[in-house]
């Protein structure tokens, strides 16, 4: 287990060495031991700590067990937990650090989607006339095709129209024939042509439809395309069949799928700009017109409707679509540059210059990402100093500074001692590692086993010989490391080991 922890920290050192493109003289580390590089003077060295990262420091210049020398730790580079480092300015400019200040900002930010384009579904009419008859000729014969409001689509015979349209006539005649005559003939003609005229005006016959002898026109409605046609010369149509649809593309829907996080950034009347891949030069502009109510639960999405003009006909229903909608405003918002944010998954932080060479890595809290900038609510204030160059290195010295710091300073814990009793299996007094027999350990539930300590000092063990029982005194310094600390003999007593 001890091994294992010596390793991670070795590859932790070696790793942040090789991103600070520093050589690794014997287990020295990073950025903080470059602190002191051409400084005036000489500085205090505070103590030597183990070269492989070892919870273990000594007050004097030693050796560890493969002969390698602890490293001094001067003033001001001791680690800590905030993970502050200090970096010399020839070392600053060797790895190109540079810093930016934390500013009200205006953000080009912005929600970006996609969507399709689609027809106008109110600029859409259908000619279905309220009769049946027989398509005598058709003037359109063709899907897709581009009509003029008014212009002929095709003509119809119906023996129904031709019969009320001949009432009425009659019906007129015999109104002027009884001018002056009986009050009752009168009556009947004037009856009848209300009759004729009430069931045209219910088949609702278009104002533009045309009649020829005893044929009709239609005409359309509106100016557009065909989107569909069912016509086709010679066949029969019963009472509201739908002929011809036919839709006004002059104005286009884009329906974009909004995320569901999204959703509190878009609203009814904002701008927004529309990107298609058949025009990669054009930006059409457009406006979001409505939020339908619904979600999509598979894609966590709503729809957002966008109306934009399309006089130029180039945008045709189906196109994929691009959508930018301007989200940020125009509001003034506290921002640093996305370059400075180190994402880390679970947190987000930056780097704060604090002057001298030091930094310190601050935890923020962010709002709106735009292109360049990103908003922050917390961490940091106007004026602030980020490091937005080389913070990743920088990073990686800090969070092994702070690892450090709980290998380095094991007496603030205050490692938990416990009491045991045993023997010397075997001594290994060049690693500093007692093999010992020891007997049940109630306070940690272990059962009596051999297994190996790590010893204080030396000296520990002084004028007590394997095999003999003793008592000892060891402690819990974490991560699996338990170290004897006193030992003593025991009184051999009947029962005893």
């Amino acid at each position: 287990m001890r091994f294992a922890l010596a390793g991670v920290v070795v590859a932790v050192a070696l790793a942040a060495a090789d991103w600070l493109g520093a050589p690794v003289p014997q287990g020295a580390v990073g950025v903080a031991a470059a602190a002191g590089e051409g400084g005036d003077g000489e500085r205090k060295i505070l103590y030597y700590r183990n070269p492989m990262g070892l919870p273990d420091t000594s007050p004097v210049p030693k050796k560890d067990s493969m002969g390698m020398d602890y490293i001094p730790v001067y003033e001001g580079e001791g680690p800590d937990d905030s993970g502050a480092v200090a970096v010399s300015p020839a070392r600053m400019q060797t790895l190109g650090v540079r810093t930016a200040r934390a500013e009200a900002l205006v953000i080009d930010a912005a929600v970006r989607v996609v969507g399709r384009v689609e027809v106008n579904e109110r600029a859409v009419q259908e000619v279905a006339p309220r009769f049946g008859g027989w398509i005598e000729r058709l003037y359109v014969d063709a899907t897709g095709d581009p009509v003029r409001r008014g212009q002929p689509l095709f003509e119809v015979y119906s023996p129904e129209l031709v019969s009320a349209r001949k009432e009425l006539a009659i019906a007129e005649r015999l109104s002027k024939a009884a001018a002056g005559g009986d009050a009752t003939v009168r009556d009947g003609a004037r009856r009848l042509a209300e009759a004729a005229d009430e069931r045209l005006r219910n088949w609702q016959l278009p104002a533009n439809a045309r009649a020829r002898g005893d044929k009709i026109v239609f005409s359309s409605p509106s100016g557009g395309v065909v989107l569909d046609k069912k016509a086709v010369a010679g066949m029969r149509f019963r009472p509201g069949e739908t002929i011809y649809r036919i839709a006004d593309l002059s104005r286009v829907w884009v329906i974009a799928d909004v995320y569901e996080q999204a959703l509190a950034r878009v609203a009814p009347g904002q701008r927004a700009v529309v990107l298609i891949d058949a025009y990669p030069e054009r930006r059409f502009e457009a406006e979001v017109t409505y939020l339908y109510p619904t979600l999509n639960a598979p894609t966590r999405t709503t729809p957002v409707r966008l109306e934009l003009d399309n006089r130029e006909g180039l945008l045709r229903p189906g196109m994929f679509a691009h959508v930018e909608l301007a989200a940020a405003g125009s509001e003034a918002r506290l921002a640093v540059p996305l370059s400075a944010v180190i994402d880390q998954g679970h947190r987000q932080v930056v780097l704060l210059a604090e002057g001298e060479g030091r930094f310190r890595p601050q935890p923020v809290r962010l709002g709106i990402r735009g292109r360049e900038y990103v908003e922050v609510l917390e961490g940091v204030t106007s004026g602030d100093e980020v490091v937005v160059a080389a913070n990743f290195l920088i990073d990686s010295e800090s969070n092994l500074k702070a690892a450090l710091a709980s290998f380095t300073e094991p007496e603030a814990a205050g490692p938990k001692r416990y009491d045991a009793t045993g023997s010397i299996d075997e001594l290994y007094v060049d690693e500093n590692i007692a093999s010992m027999n020891h007997d049940p350990i109630p306070d940690l539930q272990w059962p009596a086993m051999t297994m190996e300590f790590g010893m204080a000092s030396p000296t520990v063990f002084d004028g007590i010989a394997p095999g003999e029982p003793i008592r000892f005194t060891f402690e819990d310094r974490g991560d699996g490391e338990f170290v004897i600390v006193e030992a003593q003999r025991q009184a051999v007593t009947s029962g005893s080991r």
